[in-house]
């Protein structure tokens, strides 16, 4: 039998290169002992210090410090600089000061982005970006009341600019996504979750996203005077997403049954244009619509009423017989009956 366990420990509180470092023996009776410990007033010592002072709840003494530290060293070629800018970043948001704490994250990000601190300093912002754009203001005077959401935005971007293809980007994104959808600025949502699936088609956030984008896409028609692509597309992702989560798309309700209401409103869209061309005096082009709409939609409320309109004018037999299933109504020769 082992009658005595001897372990050493080595604790990196920085997890990077040169970060402070404290080796510790574990005892029989099972306490650690530091055995080795950095020399006092070195680079090393302070760094160590100012990460102790922010654990404990004192963010000012470890910014004060590291401050003096930096006015000393900036201009030399210290490998603690990258550590030391970002700790001091860390000291500011501890105090509640995380817009200033960008200036030093910038600084790691900018002028070391060799450096073991450039990963960490971009995980930070991209903290940071997410509780703007949730709706944490900024401070201005002491107060938090600045809106901060335009800032959040741009840091969200520059994570999935620094970091392509990370779990950093990734969850940059899927935030940026829903910003977008919360904002109710549909089309920029639909852009965001159909990049988000194109990049990361194995994402945990997958299934939110395709969801989300039928929704978006669904929310961006504003009625039958407008466009109605965003229907269409919102049609086949539906069928896309009951062929993939089949349960999810029955419990939220992306089935048959959503389908044909779409259907119904980009048929009742395609009513409103063949109207429109009607009110200019344009005979061809009206009749080229609704022959259109009953083709595409023809169990609609709206191709019923299009094939009513047509009968009304004596159309139906002569769209019937003239307008062929890919014929532009800008070719045909006939001027057509007049209203």
């Amino acid at each position: 039998m082992i009658r005595r366990l001897a372990i050493l420990l080595v604790v990196v509180l920085a997890a990077r290169a040169h970060a402070q470092q404290a080796t510790y023996e574990l005892t029989e009776d099972g306490q650690w002992v530091e055995v080795a410990a950095p020399e006092p007033g070195s680079d090393e010592a302070i760094m160590g210090e100012a990460r102790r002072h922010i654990v404990k709840g004192k963010p000012k003494r470890a910014k004060k410090l590291l401050t003096k530290w930096i006015d000393a060293n900036e201009f030399t070629q210290s490998p603690w600089l990258p550590e030391a800018y970002l700790l001091r970043g860390d000291a500011k948001t501890a105090a509640g000061n995380e817009y200033k704490a960008l200036y030093d994250y910038e600084t790691v990000i900018s002028e070391y982005p060799a450096s073991s601190a450039f990963p960490i300093a971009v995980e930070r912002e991209l903290e940071i970006g997410i509780k703007y754009v949730n709706g944490m203001k900024r401070k201005f005077m002491g107060i938090r009341f600045s809106d901060s959401s335009k800032a959040g935005e741009e840091l969200l971007v520059r994570v999935q600019e620094r970091m392509v293809g990370s779990e950093l980007a990734e969850r940059a994104l899927i935030e940026l996504a829903d910003f977008y959808y919360r904002q109710r600025d549909m089309d920029m949502a639909a852009e965001a979750y159909e990049i988000f699936i194109k990049l990361y088609p194995e994402s945990e956030y997958t299934k939110k996203a395709m969801q989300r984008r039928i929704y978006a896409n669904i929310a961006r028609f504003k009625g039958p005077r407008y466009d109605a692509s965003g229907l269409i597309e919102a049609k086949y992702l539906i069928e896309e997403f009951a062929l993939r989560y089949p349960a999810d798309a029955e419990r939220a309700g992306l089935t048959n049954a959503l389908a044909s209401r779409l259907d119904e409103s980009s048929a009742a869209q395609m009513l409103e244009v063949a109207r429109w061309y009607y009110k200019r005096g344009d005979p061809v082009s009206t009749r080229f619509v609704l022959r259109r709409l009953q083709r595409r939609y023809p169990l609609t409320n709206a191709a019923e009423s299009g094939y009513q309109f047509m009968l009304e004018r004596g159309w139906n037999e002569l769209v019937e017989t003239t307008i062929g299933p890919e014929e532009d109504p800008t070719d045909d020769d006939s001027t057509g009956d007049t209203p």
